[in-house]
């Protein structure tokens, strides 16, 4: 009987160092030092091991290597007798080799390793204690071994390079911060300003200059060839921008930006004070055109589409936006409203992208590449102008139109059917 235990043991003990040795190679250390109690134990054994990783993986392999040794060796002690059709010694050996090998593969090395690996950090956690019992168990067959290795290397030559162990990789960062976000979604919590911030930079790299920019539809924009100072003038106070864009002909050849104090300082040649743009293509990534921008000491930059007409432009406050959310400045104070009347009622700019409605007021408006905004949306269902007071019908979604611009829509008045909500 205890010949089964003992078989039992070192196959337990086989599938836990095979489970050990992958749950470190996938565990995040970053998750295991924001999680770990500083003064427990097991806390304080795995943050060592994770800092000594070639005694962690030796252990492992000797541990495994003897419960394999007894495994085989015994089962082979209980098989033989059942061999009685045969005296081939050689037959013998090959199908209880044969067995074992197939057996532990399954389920002393594969499944294990499936296992702790779908939770790494914490198998480690779970069997810390066990595992550090055999590593002081082990360590002076692992010293000896890890001893020989090196000698051998030296022999031949062969200089071995450490890298220092990296606490946690930026995969490893963003997997933990967009994790966190996910559970505060799951649990209709508020997310953490800071994890958004972080999240946001984490994503940085992969934003395109189409995903921040301002469309051409929403440009204000004159011509320089015909614009007049007081048009100029009056377009400033009208707008509130401090930056009016100028083409030549068509918004298409964008030749520059006024600025409104050299305008106010230079009224009868402020034609002279036209500062130049940086032409760049929708594809580029925001972080490229950041750093370009620096380099320039310019703020904006005119954004074209494949074929080099004007898609919009974009400025630096635009890419920063994309980071930190969105940045108000004595300009944008009253430029974006987004105002809740009732339970399924809101008012709203047009201008507001729909991905931020849907997010911030737990929406599902329609989503598309074709437009961005509200009244992007809008547009593409009516396919005209439309009058104020209009009400245009959107799958579940009513809107009512309550301010026109020159040519776009300003405000609308959303009403929701409750079905159409998700949290």
């Amino acid at each position: 009987m205890w010949l089964y235990l003992l078989i039992l043991i070192a196959f337990l003990f086989a599938a836990f160092f095979s489970g050990m040795e992958i749950a470190l190679i996938s565990a995040s250390q970053l998750r295991f030092e924001l999680e770990k109690r500083p003064y427990r134990f097991s806390s304080i054994l795995l943050s060592f091991l994770f800092h000594h990783q070639e005694q962690f993986i030796v252990t492992t392999l000797v541990g495994n290597t003897i419960a394999i040794v007894i495994f085989t060796s015994k089962l082979a002690e209980i098989t033989t007798p059942f061999f009685t059709f045969t005296h081939s010694d050689i037959f013998i050996t090959l199908i209880q080799t044969l067995v074992a090998s197939t057996f532990l593969l399954i389920f002393g090395e594969y499944l294990p390793k499936v296992i702790s690996r779908s939770n790494p950090n914490l198998f480690l956690r779970s069997f810390s204690i066990l595992f550090g019992l055999f590593y002081v168990i082990l360590y002076p067959l692992v010293w000896i071994i890890i001893q020989l290795y090196k000698l051998i290397f030296g022999l031949l030559h062969i200089s071995i390079h450490h890298k220092p162990i990296s606490s946690f990789s930026r995969v490893d960062f963003d997997y933990l911060v967009q994790e966190n976000i996910n559970q505060q979604i799951e649990k209709e919590e508020i997310i953490d300003p800071e994890e958004e911030i972080l999240q946001n930079a984490l994503d940085f790299s992969s934003v395109k200059l189409r995903d921040c920019m301002v469309p051409r539809t929403e440009l204000i924009a004159i011509d320089q060839q015909t614009a007049t100072t007081e048009q100029l003038k009056q377009l400033f106070i009208d707008t509130g921008h401090s930056k009016i864009i100028l083409y030549q002909n068509d918004i298409d050849n964008i030749v520059g930006y006024i600025h409104s104090s050299e305008m106010l300082r230079h009224p009868e040649i402020w034609k002279n004070y036209v500062n130049s743009v940086p032409i760049v293509p929708e594809t580029m990534p925001a972080h490229h055109l950041m750093k370009l921008l620096n380099q320039m000491h310019k703020s904006l930059a005119v954004v074209v589409d494949e074929f080099g007409g004007t898609a919009g432009i974009v400025t630096l406050e635009d890419i920063l936006e994309e980071i930190f959310g969105e940045i108000e400045d004595e300009h944008d104070k009253n430029a974006l409203v987004m105002k809740q009347i009732d339970d399924t009622s809101y008012i709203l700019s047009a201008r507001l992208e729909i991905e931020t409605v849907n997010h911030q007021l737990h929406l599902n408006l329609p989503e598309s590449e074709i437009y961005m905004t509200l009244a992007g949306l809008i547009l593409h269902y009516l396919q005209h102008l439309p009058k104020v007071n209009e009400v245009i019908q959107i799958e579940s979604f009513e809107f009512r139109i309550l301010k026109m611009g020159q040519n776009r829509i300003e405000l609308v008045k959303l009403l929701i059917n409750p079905s159409s909500q998700k949290n």
